[in-house]
């Protein structure tokens, strides 16, 4: 590496430290930035900077926005009987892409995790709890993910909300459109056949 300058060396590196970037692809975002105009550098610098400066987590619902509360929030029209619990805040435009829920969001800033001492005073919990009973929230959709955590923090949210007027759901799970059957899971496939639907 001595034949490449430092200053690439660097931005290599910092490319390294993004999930699911290897040092190929560093090496290829490095070496096509360096073929930009200095002014597309500068301006992607300033919505870098502006991004980390501008975007605030949502008073409301807690994911992120750059006025006081998001769009979904001041929404008039979005169903607030219903609650959507996710655990980040990337996990919302997952779900609105799909075009399927039109509730809205609590975003919990992770899951339960003993194992990186995790717990669920770490997460917010309490807020939960705290807007279901003021927005008289009638049903509370958990969208965490299907592994031990997800599964965890949904039993964990599904207790504490025990014996209130309150519905709590959980995201069916299954096989993705157009798997086979054959390379399934154990897992998956189990979930699939407990979360069928009727046809007609």
């Amino acid at each position: 590496m001595k034949i490449v300058p430092p200053s690439i060396q660097r931005l290599i590196r910092e490319f390294n430290k993004f999930p699911g970037i290897g040092s190929k692809t560093s090496e290829r975002f490095v070496f096509h930035l360096l073929k930009q105009p200095r002014t597309e550098i500068e301006q992607l610098a300033q919505t870098l900077q502006d991004v980390k400066v501008k975007v605030h987590f949502c008073k409301e619902c807690y994911t992120y926005t750059e006025q006081e509360v998001c769009e979904i929030c001041r929404n008039p029209e979005r169903n607030r009987a219903f609650l959507c619990v996710v655990a980040e805040p990337k996990d919302v435009l997952s779900i609105e892409q799909t075009g399927q829920f039109d509730g809205r969001y609590h975003v919990l800033g992770g899951v339960i995790n003993h194992a990186d001492g995790i717990g669920p005073e770490q997460l917010r919990m309490n807020e939960l709890l705290e807007r279901v009973e003021r927005e008289h929230v009638q049903e509370v959709v958990i969208a965490t993910n299907p592994d031990m955590e997800g599964e965890t923090t949904a039993v964990y949210i599904a207790k504490r909300l025990e014996g209130k007027p309150v519905t709590v759901t959980r995201i069916a799970r299954g096989l993705p459109v157009g798997a086979d059957i054959e390379f399934a899971d154990e897992v998956t496939l189990g979930s699939a056949m407990k979360a069928r639907q009727k046809i007609l």
